[in-house]
């Protein structure tokens, strides 16, 4: 079968630089309304419009009625992944024009993924996770589950046996846009985040894709991954 001309298309819808826009204000899973996703892009509405049609009809978006309203949200978590692997090509270490907002910050300190955590907090949530052997590297871009890690997670109060697995397996490995390194995915990484986040470990910021550590949350991962607040490698 020839995929090419499949390829070439979505490419084109996320070629253009207020799709692009449109789409990456989408990967935190959330659904919003056009004039939301026209003020991220930075056009009118009657723009946003015309390209909010043109991902929908290219299978990019999926769209819900609510009453009066339209709420667009990314057509699943297959799209977000190619946006966030795609967000990785490029430089390593870009030309910087000036600082980052803080925003931008936030963003790159903890964020959802569509649907899992992400950022530098994610980064190091994975990393610690490997350290402990709860979870290893496996083929595929996938994470095995160890025996030790099946235990912590039921501890943690995630069962890991009642997880269903997708074709690409319950852990994947999602490579992180800002940090160049691998965060948890897939069933275990949704479902992780979830737990973390009705803990009152994680709180996610309204209207945006940032996700913020409570105190709570940083003695927690502090007690049970060893990941301190202080480390200068994870202050934002």
């Amino acid at each position: 079968m020839d995929i090419q001309p499949t390829v070439a298309s979505a490419a084109r819808l996320i070629a253009d630089p207020t799709r692009a826009a449109m789409l990456m204000a989408l990967t935190d899973g959330r659904a919003r309304p056009a004039g939301e996703l026209a003020f991220a892009a930075r056009v009118s509405a009657q723009t946003a419009s015309s390209h909010l049609g043109k991902l929908l009809a290219g299978g990019l978006l999926v769209v819900e009625p609510e009453g009066r309203h339209r709420y667009y949200r990314l057509a699943g978590a297959h799209v977000a992944s190619a946006l966030e692997h795609l967000a990785t090509i490029g430089p390593v270490d870009p030309v910087r024009c000036k600082p980052l907002s803080r925003e931008a910050q936030y963003l790159q300190f903890a964020r959802c993924c569509y649907d899992h955590l992400a950022g530098r907090v994610g980064v190091a949530v994975a990393q610690a996770l490997q350290a402990r052997g709860y979870i290893v590297a496996a083929a595929d871009k996938q994470f095995d589950v160890t025996a030790a890690g099946i235990a912590w997670f039921n501890s943690m109060g995630l069962d890991v046996a009642a997880l269903k697995p997708t074709r690409r397996g319950v852990a994947r490995q999602c490579l992180d846009w800002t940090e160049r390194q691998h965060h948890l995915a897939g069933p275990l990484g949704v479902q992780f985040t979830a737990l973390l986040c009705a803990k009152g470990w994680l709180r996610r910021h309204t209207g945006s894709r940032a996700v913020q550590v409570t105190p709570r949350g940083w003695a927690g991962l502090k007690e049970q991954l060893g990941i301190d607040a202080d480390e200068a490698s994870l202050l934002p």
